[in-house]
């Protein structure tokens, strides 16, 4: 079990989607159907679970196209901002993922993971800071159509990322940028992060505690030791490889993790 430890910590800084918002499997959808019109006659259909995890998740929109696209050995022009969504270019396919997601949030709304929130409350509730993050740029859009906003001092999305020049995941800049809005040096800072590039931000940037989420749940270990168990196929693969990453504990949920100490009142 993960335990946020107060007394050290004064923020935990959440990535968005498959951590506090039900979107991850929203987004691998919308990849899949456009990857999968663009492979047909060049290669095999993207895995709706492996591709996206390896290639997809965690990264800023372009930065996938590029990466999952080059992991089959196919190169596109970049096009530009003005391509038709859907035009083979890698502006064009990022488009067209960003088209059906916006509609698929539209019209199915967004929910929050119930353990997400309740951990939330319980560390406001003890004096920590939070703040939520995102590769997407509809980051601000998710969190508040979930009606989390409230729960979080800082949000902090690809749209600010664009704006400001951040490199993405896995470079740290967005996280260390989450703990400079927060006025916090990242040794007090927790991340939790369900993709391996975030995973490796995280680490990279020297932050105090790298949870790991992995909700497929059969490669975590629950004996407390914090180590991933050797669970079979890809649940235990995904979670040996957050912790290669660089996480310091993996979880199925986060009703697997505790809150204990409290921030001194008058302290940042």
């Amino acid at each position: 079990m993960a335990t946020f430890d107060l007394t050290r910590l004064r923020a935990v800084v959440f990535d968005t989607d498959g951590v506090v918002t039900d979107t991850a499997r929203v987004h691998a959808a919308a990849w899949k159907h456009v990857f999968d019109a663009f492979l047909r006659g060049r290669s095999a259909p993207f895995d709706v679970r492996a591709d996206y995890l390896a290639f997809v998740d965690g990264r800023p929109r372009l930065d996938g196209v590029r990466t999952f696209l080059a992991s089959r050995g196919i190169s596109i022009p970049e096009g530009g901002p003005q391509d038709e969504p859907g035009a083979e270019t890698v502006h064009g396919l990022g488009l067209a993922k960003d088209a059906l997601f916006v509609e698929a949030i539209a019209h199915h709304g967004v929910a929050a993971f119930p353990s997400t929130v309740v951990l939330l409350h319980e560390l406001r509730q003890r004096g920590c800071r939070t703040g939520v993050v995102s590769a997407s740029r509809h980051c601000h859009a998710v969190v508040s159509s979930a009606g989390l906003l409230h729960l979080f001092d800082v949000v902090l999305g690809g749209e600010d990322a664009a704006e400001l020049g951040l490199p993405g995941k896995p470079d740290p800049a967005l996280f260390l940028e989450a703990a400079r809005r927060l006025e916090l040096p990242p040794d007090v800072v927790a991340i939790v992060e369900d993709a391996l590039p975030g995973v490796e931000a995280a680490r990279r940037g020297g932050f105090g505690l790298v949870v790991g989420v992995d909700r497929s749940g059969s490669g975590v270990d629950r004996s407390g030791s914090g180590v991933p168990g050797d669970g079979p196929g890809a649940a235990g693969a995904g979670a040996r490889a957050m912790r290669a990453a660089g996480a310091d504990v993996v979880v199925a949920d986060l009703a697997d993790t505790d809150v204990s100490g409290r921030v001194p009142v008058g302290r940042p």
